[in-house]
């Protein structure tokens, strides 16, 4: 009996156990954190050795082969002793896909992966067809495929997941961005990061798609670079060579396999960044035989992901909005560029290696104050401090946050919460905090 061990016991984790559990593995799993209780119930339901709190290195090495959690850096001190013994460690994506036939799309980029994988999901299940959600979002895709039967996965990729991702195939692989990101992981060398993203067309073929946004500066770079093995499906704002989806006027048109078209002002989801993702998710929906029909009512209806641009009050003329997961510089470009009032931002968290340039002239155009939130402001107060804005530094957490934005907003202004950076600070994750932003906000 061959024996698996997992390292993580979160929603991934525990579901690579129960899969392995199902399949006849020897299973153990360790977890240095505290486990919660929905889990240890899931593997105590399958008879599952776990412990946690602590890694015992003689259980683990005996491994044949481990599934470990993507929060797991590939530099930590047991990843290196794992592959100095030459066992093999991989994703639970990884090991899941070994034991189901279900067509596999996936999406990963810097920004808007989640809002893509939703819409594709919503697209696909409006459609009647027999689809599960995985990865980033949704559940474990081991779990799923341990206890349920699907045709098909929509499933986020993080850079993370794909590290450790080698014999999986994507049947439709989306690339909607790259811009730099979690560089603190990729020993801040940006090619690093960029080759893990290029890690989700490995081993396509022509019979599997490759949808991407045509004009993002370092996937263009890149292509010219590497062998691209799937048909292509390019996407743009301008038709060009190759363009399958792009807009016309009004219109936004999708020309292949299916041709359709519809007004960009129908869509659901509103800014440049969401015309991007309404793009990827029509041609996907159009690759796997979506009527026409059904995406354009899907496109018109689509209500959008938590925490992202996510519209909460308005108190005294003043508009909130949560964007919480704007945790790279890029995502809180698209807020920003999406903005139609003077706004007072609040950012700051965790930094990953960011280089504010790419917000600067935004934030002299659109904001009219700026709130630090963080445990180290340091480096926001070094770039933003000289723009002459009003600034307020804020250490207690979201509380303070929201009470010093509303008085720094005048009526008719939108206080945004676009962090640029991770939560991990003052929160336990991107959702905690823009949950906590919004019960602020509604207490105002």
């Amino acid at each position: 009996m061959s024996r698996l061990v997992i390292l993580g016991a979160g929603e991934s984790g525990a579901g690579a156990a129960v899969l392995a559990k199902v399949k006849g593995f020897d299973t153990f799993v360790s977890d240095m954190s505290a486990i919660k209780d929905k889990y240890k119930d899931l593997l105590d339901q399958y008879e599952i050795e776990w412990e946690e709190g602590r890694h015992t290195e003689e259980k683990i090495l005996s491994a044949d082969e481990v599934v470990k959690s993507p929060g797991i850096p590939n530099d930590a001190p047991l990843i290196l002793k794992l592959k100095e013994q030459g066992i093999p460690i991989i994703s639970e994506i990884e090991f899941a896909a070994r034991y189901t036939g279900a067509k596999m799309v996936c999406i990963t980029g810097s920004n808007g992966k989640t809002t893509t994988t939703s819409l594709i999901y919503y697209l696909l299940t409006q459609a009647g067809m027999n689809v599960g959600l995985a990865g980033n979002i949704g559940k474990s895709l081991a779990l799923q495929v341990a206890n349920e039967q699907h045709d098909c996965y929509v499933i986020e990729l993080s850079s993370f997941q794909l590290d450790n991702m080698y014999d999986f195939k994507a049947d439709i692989a989306i690339l909607m961005n790259i811009t730099p990101d979690h560089l603190d992981r990729y020993d801040h060398e940006m090619q690093n990061y960029i080759d893990a993203k290029f890690r989700i067309i490995r081993n396509q073929t022509v019979a599997d798609a490759f949808i991407f946004w045509q004009d993002d500066s370092i996937i263009k770079k890149e292509l010219t670079k590497r062998q691209i093995n799937a048909t292509v499906y390019p996407f743009a704002v301008t038709k060009k060579d190759g363009t399958v989806a792009y807009v016309d006027g009004t219109m936004m048109k999708v020309d292949y396999p299916s041709p359709f078209e519809m007004k960009v002002d129908d869509l659901s989801l509103r800014g440049q960044h969401n015309l991007y993702n309404s793009m990827a998710a029509a041609i996907t929906a159009n690759l796997l035989g979506v009527d026409t029909a059904c995406i354009e009512s899907c496109l018109k209806n689509f209500k959008g992901v938590e925490h992202r641009l996510e519209k909460v009050k308005i108190v005294n003329g003043v508009c909130f909005i949560n964007d919480s997961k704007a945790t790279n510089v890029n995502s809180c470009w698209y807020a920003l560029q999406s903005m139609v009032t003077k706004t007072v931002l609040i950012l700051g968290g965790k930094d990953k290696g960011n280089d504010y340039t790419e917000i600067e002239d935004l934030v002299r155009e659109k904001c009219s104050a700026l709130v630090y939130m963080g445990l180290h402001n340091e480096k926001l107060h070094a770039f933003f401090d000289s723009f002459g804005l009003p600034v307020a530094e804020v250490n207690s957490g979201m509380k303070e946050a929201v009470e010093v934005a509303f008085r720094l907003a005048k009526p008719g202004e939108t206080v945004l919460l676009s962090p640029c950076c991770a939560s991990f600070d003052l929160f336990k994750s991107y959702e905690d905090r823009g949950q906590q932003f919004k019960e602020c906000v509604r207490e105002l």
